[in-house]
């Protein structure tokens, strides 16, 4: 059973981790300590002789694990994160579970992977490859390093000063390459701008790089400051693991007031305030994910994951207001789509399937610490 099962709403939607027991910190390492190493399977296909693609850790000798280059990233990230907001519970295991889940353990295979010499290799496949990962790895690489920034630690001062080169060319492909494009890509998938941005602004304002902030909000601005009547009903089209309407949403909320927000989110999902709307009854529930299911549909348990997040957040943002606001749902329906939304996320997240081990406990730990900093920092 999960350590998770019997865990109380208020605590699933807190965002502090406070809360969490020595076995759900150790639960959230254990997948992404162990494929942060897994070289193998890896989307770039079976090496079956000297002439098949690159071995990964050739192309990316930091970040070869977990399948791809982003899932590496944000692996890193979950482990970071843990050390910075529960080293201590993820020490006190047992005697017979301090192997790959120890902290001393994590902060040795990150050393190992993270040698100038490896980075180096990094920013080089991304000078060949400038678009590579835009702009969800990016985003994924900026939020690991405001990880780094946040934590008062000397392996997290050297770690990010290993790590300052590619970081500092991904801040360049950001404003050169991301920033300026034509439109957004409202897809429920890597390629979704809404949820880059976010990433993007959090990191600037983590690491205090007005520039890059005021660059981001006024992107969003372009992009989003226009938009009516979500449509709601067509998600999830495809194989999403994030929700278009509500990740702009998410990160609407961190560009405008709370007044602001309000007036555009009535607008934008105008007919979220009246129960048993026919277009988003669905929208409102959980995505169901068969239990013969696996591979790419384990992509619903993420969607369920980032839904419940973005919901909460919006919650928490509306709270900030003096009274309802018409046609603006109110914050307890919202809190309680996130609640049921999280449950069944979290319920699923932690499966031995790698399709989904690879990625999903990073998912979990951005719901479940999301107010822990780095996150929706203030403005």
């Amino acid at each position: 059973m999960s350590p998770f099962a019997s865990t109380a709403a208020s605590q699933l939607l807190a965002g502090d981790a406070d809360w969490l027991t020595p076995a759900q910190v150790r639960e959230l390492t254990h997948h992404p300590q162990t494929s942060v190493g897994t070289e193998y399977p890896h989307y770039v296909g079976a090496v079956e002789s000297p002439d098949g693609p690159p071995r990964p850790t050739d192309q990316h000798p930091v970040f070869y694990g977990c399948f791809d280059w982003h899932s590496a990233v944000h692996s890193h990230w979950t482990l970071v994160r843990l050390l910075r907001l529960a080293e201590s519970r993820l020490a006190s295991a047992d005697a017979d579970e301090q192997t790959a889940r120890s902290p001393t353990a994590i902060r040795d295979g990150i050393d190992a992977r993270l040698s100038e010499e490896a980075v180096a290799a990094e920013v080089a496949y991304l000078d060949e490859n400038p678009t590579f990962e835009r702009p969800y790895g990016w985003g994924w690489l900026l939020r690991l390093c405001a990880e780094l920034h946040l934590w008062d630690d000397p392996a997290a001062d050297a770690w990010r000063a290993t790590l300052r080169p590619l970081e500092d060319r991904v801040v360049d492909l950001v404003a050169d390459d991301f920033l300026d494009q034509s439109r957004a890509f409202r897809v429920g998938t890597h390629g979704n701008s809404a949820f880059a941005l976010t990433c993007v602004l959090d990191y600037a304002r983590v690491v205090g790089d007005d520039g890059l902030e005021s660059a981001v909000c006024d992107t969003a601005r372009r992009f989003y400051a226009d938009d009516t009547d979500a449509p709601v009903e067509y998600e999830p089209l495809g194989w999403d693991f994030v929700s278009p309407a509500l990740t702009e949403a998410d990160l609407f909320r961190r560009v405008l007031d709370s007044r602001a927000f309000a007036d555009w989110f009535g607008d934008f999902l105008p007919d979220l305030s009246t129960d048993g709307t026919a277009a988003h009854e669905g929208f409102l529930d959980p995505v169901a994910v068969d239990d013969e299911g696996g591979g790419v549909e384990l992509h619903f348990v993420g969607l369920n994951c980032t839904r419940a997040w973005c919901l909460a957040g919006i919650a928490d943002t509306l709270g900030d207001l003096d009274g309802p606001t018409p046609g603006v749902p109110g914050t307890d329906r919202l809190r309680e789509c996130a609640e049921r939304h999280a449950r069944q996320g979290v319920a699923a997240a932690f499966t031995e399937d790698y399709a989904g081990a690879h990625w999903l406990s990073s998912f979990v730990c951005y719901l479940l610490t999301r107010n822990a900093g780095g996150i929706a920092p203030e403005t």
